[in-house]
């Protein structure tokens, strides 16, 4: 029987669409929770191949609201909306607390989450991403969003003719040339909405946008790092967005960023870039690795 199965949770503005896996063995409240958030335009299928590696616990992902198949919810989004979206799913399944763990933008939403709702977090893992990003000083706000959103807007304003050109669409994208696999031809075919010839991605730009705003001009993020309430791991990727160097997290800015949260662990991730730290089999090891010493320091200090 498999493990993963779907829900819907009432939200505010409607349902917020959840992917969950079960554990193999024994009752689902006996086992260790781990929520885990996906990234800025992505889905909860960013995180099958880091559950497959976690058999013995529940493993709980939904699609943000304005993605996946929560892409009709209405209503302001944000970072607090989206904490306030995980609580719900939290309440819907009965978890008390979770290890929670967040890839790219899911990182600013896990932070946000700890600092708004400490009680429902027993630890954190941020996967490339909860960290100041490298962004210019003297930009304007709407600057710093068009610089962020520039090439994701032109994506979601493509339309494609079918599922198989979309596939084509990413093939080409230099972060999977090495790792194409029917596993990420699910995770894109996912998110596509609409009709043949008409496909066009989940995402809606008004809640990217919202999003962004937030994240890179508001100030939840640094006053969730200045109260860091939370025993927090940090992973980052080799090579960034197109596989590239300097990654997002820069080899050489790092040592600052470190030094300025000291309350955080880093663990570098070899031969990855910024999608394929969870959406290969080599990230996944890594970041499942990392999820697993959370959950065991977790459950000791409930027990100590």
């Amino acid at each position: 029987m498999s493990r993963y199965r779907t829900a819907e949770v009432p939200v505010a503005g409607g349902d917020l669409h959840v992917g969950i896996w079960e554990p193999e063995n024994g009752t689902a409240d006996a086992a260790p929770a781990v929520l885990m958030i996906h990234g800025v335009t992505a889905s909860h299928l960013s995180w099958p191949l880091v559950a497959d590696r976690l058999p013995f616990a529940r493993v709980i992902a939904p699609d943000l609201r304005g993605r996946g198949r929560s892409n009709e919810l209405t209503g302001s989004a944000g970072l607090d909306a989206h904490a306030r979206d995980l609580v719900a799913v939290l309440d819907a399944l009965g978890i008390d607390r979770a290890v929670v763990v967040g890839h790219s933008m899911g990182a600013f939403v896990a932070l946000v989450l700890g600092e708004r709702y400490p009680e429902r977090v027993s630890r954190l893992v941020l996967v490339d991403g909860g960290l100041p990003l490298d962004v210019p000083d003297e930009l304007s706000a709407d600057e710093v969003i068009r610089l962020v959103l520039g090439p994701t807007a032109e994506r979601l304003a493509m339309r494609f003719a079918s599922v198989e050109a979309y596939l084509d669409f990413w093939r080409a994208h230099p972060a999977f040339t090495r790792d194409w696999t029917p596993a990420l031809e699910a995770y894109f075919a996912y998110d596509l909405v609409g009709e043949e010839p008409e496909l066009r991605p989940a995402t809606r730009y008004a809640t990217l946008e919202e999003d962004s705003m937030d994240q890179n001009t508001g100030t939840a993020i640094a006053e969730a790092l200045a109260r860091l309430r939370h025993p927090t791991a940090l992973l980052t990727a080799e090579r960034g967005l197109l596989d590239q160097l300097p990654a997002l997290y820069a080899a050489d800015r790092l040592p600052d960023l470190l030094s300025a949260h000291p309350g955080i662990t880093h663990v570098a991730v070899s031969d990855v870039n910024h999608y394929t730290i969870v959406l290969s089999e080599r990230g996944a090891d890594a970041v499942a690795d990392v999820v697993r010493d959370q959950l065991a320091l977790a459950s000791a200090a409930v027990l100590s």
